[in-house]
């Protein structure tokens, strides 16, 4: 491999880490959290994550720049997260998963229709790939398609689609720790409506509830969006999308690992399908 390569197989690897945080959560939140506050778990999740770090950079943006955080705050954050758990609440987590392994195809059409990047073929049926091997890995006969929570699914995966293309395609003379705090604190501040509207108070915590909400903040948040948007900076949009396949895969062997659920030879099929696809995506992107 040249040594121009390896930065980038390194990059590729921080970034991952940040979807395989991301699907501890699934976890930490069904085993430890309060139940039935979601709009609460995303606002704790982001908010003080996003001022941690703004505290910690101290940098503001200028007037030019606003928008452009507000609108990426929206569509990686505030939006994407309120979608996310309207999904979770009406439908099966295998189908808003094979729903949200849309994304990568997503990014592929804005690349095609607004910068006129053709995908390649490898890279297309990589993607589709990935849906097949989600599909094949989470769905079952019994599954339920709510036409609502399909709606919320796919409007989430358009969503985060949508903010990893205008987060790629859009430079900013901040660094990524800084922009990416005032997303967290743009989206949070979106998400606080949400929470005080539709989720009952916070109950008084435990320890255990303190240190999973701490967790939640700081890795699935503060480091996690810190190495998903260095990753956008350094790696093509479609590339990045792909790794979100890693989500949903990382909560299933923790389910099976952790909670003793079952994983079948069906399952396995797909967990390799997944797999390479993520694998040939972003060998088709290097190509590119």
């Amino acid at each position: 491999m040249p040594s121009s390569a390896k930065p980038r197989w390194a990059d590729i690897l921080l970034t991952a880490t940040a979807p395989a945080i991301w699907g501890s959560t699934y976890i930490v939140t069904s085993e430890l959290l309060p139940p039935d506050l979601p709009f609460t778990a995303a606002l704790i999740r982001v908010l003080p994550a996003g001022v941690l770090m703004l505290l910690f950079m101290g940098q503001w943006p200028s007037r030019t720049q606003w928008p452009r955080l507000l609108v990426l705050g929206a569509l990686n954050i505030g939006i994407f997260q309120a979608l996310l758990f309207i999904a979770a609440y009406r439908l099966p987590g295998g189908l808003a998963a094979v729903l949200g392994a849309l994304q990568p195809l997503l990014v592929m059409g804005l690349s095609w229709s607004i910068d006129r990047q053709h995908p390649s073929r490898s890279a297309l049926a990589a993607g589709l790939l990935g849906v097949a091997g989600m599909a094949v890995l989470l769905l079952s006969p019994r599954t339920v398609w709510e036409p609502w929570g399909i709606a919320a699914a796919l409007a989430g995966a358009a969503s985060m689609a949508a903010g990893t293309f205008l987060a790629r395609r859009w430079h900013f003379s901040m660094p990524v720790f800084a922009s990416t705090g005032w997303q967290l604190l743009a989206g949070g501040v979106m998400l606080a409506p949400a929470a005080w509207l539709f989720d009952a108070p916070l109950p008084a915590l435990s320890g255990t509830q303190m240190l999973a909400y701490a967790y939640l903040s700081l890795a699935g948040a503060l480091l996690a969006y810190a190495l998903w948007f260095r990753g956008i900076a350094r790696l093509p949009a479609v590339a990045v999308s792909s790794l979100g396949l890693l989500s949903p895969l990382v909560a299933v062997v923790l389910g099976w690992a952790v909670l003793g659920q079952a994983m079948g030879a069906g399952a396995l099929v797909g967990l390799v399908l997944v797999l390479g696809s993520v694998m040939a995506v972003q060998r088709a992107a290097s190509r590119a």
